[in-house]
């Protein structure tokens, strides 16, 4: 796998899906960058920062992006992430050891170098900024796989819009015409995928039972999220959409969709919506990769087998992870 550069606004379920790609021995992340979404850019990078320390991870480099829409007012999630973004948990603050560059800066200087591959967790200001100035680098980019947009899911922040489109629909727009002038295809991993991983009591018992402090770890950073997620939607437990997104490019099979064209809508009720013209009626050469069907065990026994600990280093056998069986 190429390098891998990930982009997101920790929150909740952007910790677990660093917690994730950062226990993948297979991905060498060249670094972090941040953008104003779930939390603010500067608030993002200081919890991307207790992740690292939290996996040993220090090294990784984390950079702060853009702090604002394009366009739009920015509006926060801190209602569902809590006030400190992590569920309120208040885990101490890391030192800040990172260089100075910018978000765009490092992800423009990084792509001059060499080819690096890109997750978007958060919404895609600091991706748009860098392909306005920059469409070129786009060639750079083995895959861009965007954790986004809905299909044939309602939404989670209106009734068509999924949370880090609506939050800045203008990047979010700029991304897929780049990518269609350059022929190339976003892989957009949206809410009729993500909406079926959903960590319950029960699975977070289990995981701390194999594993205590991952566990607590994991349970201090969700107990707001499951509260949220019971009082909105009437869901016993929390959609981790994030991990998803990092289990998904590092194993695709994991997921299955269709190639189309898309466009999202910026302005209006629909602020945020991804058009997907699944029926060809624009005739339009695809700019995206629909994600549609997912498995929530195989996804589970991913998450569970790479995030969890063995005293002796090896990793967590299928039949170890029996409780999973019930999903």
């Amino acid at each position: 796998m190429p390098k891998l550069i990930i982009d997101c606004d920790p929150g909740i379920d952007d910790a677990l899906a660093l917690l994730l790609a950062l226990s993948s021995p297979e991905l060498e992340i060249a670094g972090i960058t941040t953008v104003s979404g779930n939390v603010s850019a500067d608030l993002g990078a200081a919890n991307a920062r207790k992740v690292l320390h939290q996996t040993g991870r220090p090294e990784i480099p984390v950079f702060v992006g853009e702090m604002t829409p394009l366009l739009k007012d920015y509006t926060d999630a801190r209602d569902t992430h809590g006030r400190d973004g992590l569920g309120e948990s208040f885990l101490p603050e890391v030192p800040d050891a990172s260089p100075r560059e910018s978000a765009a800066e490092f992800l423009e200087q990084a792509l001059e170098q060499e080819e690096i591959s890109i997750i978007a967790l958060g919404p895609m200001t600091n991706l748009a900024r860098l392909f306005e100035k920059r469409p070129d680098l786009i060639s750079r980019i083995p895959r861009l796989v965007s954790m986004g947009g809905s299909f044939k899911s309602h939404g989670n922040c209106s009734p068509v819009a999924e949370y880090n489109y609506w939050c800045d629909p203008e990047a979010a727009r700029i991304c897929y015409e780049h990518f269609a002038a350059a022929g190339k295809k976003i892989e957009m991993v949206g809410l009729d995928v993500t909406r079926r991983i959903v960590l319950t009591p029960n699975l977070l018992s289990y995981m701390t039972r194999l594993d205590p402090e991952t566990g607590a770890f994991v349970r201090k950073i969700t107990e707001f999220y499951m509260d949220f997620h019971w009082k909105q939607e009437g869901i016993i437990g929390c959609v981790i959409n994030d991990p998803l997104a990092v289990a998904y490019y590092i194993e695709p099979s994991i997921c299955s969709g269709f190639d189309s064209y898309l466009e999202v809508e910026t302005d209006g009720i629909c602020r945020g919506q991804t058009i997907v013209d699944s029926m060809g009626f624009w005739n339009r050469r695809p700019n995206s990769h629909v994600l549609t069907e997912t498995s929530a065990r195989e996804f589970m026994y991913f998450f569970f087998s790479r995030i969890l600990k063995k005293a002796n280093g090896t990793k967590w056998k299928r039949e170890e992870l029996s409780c999973l069986e019930q999903l």
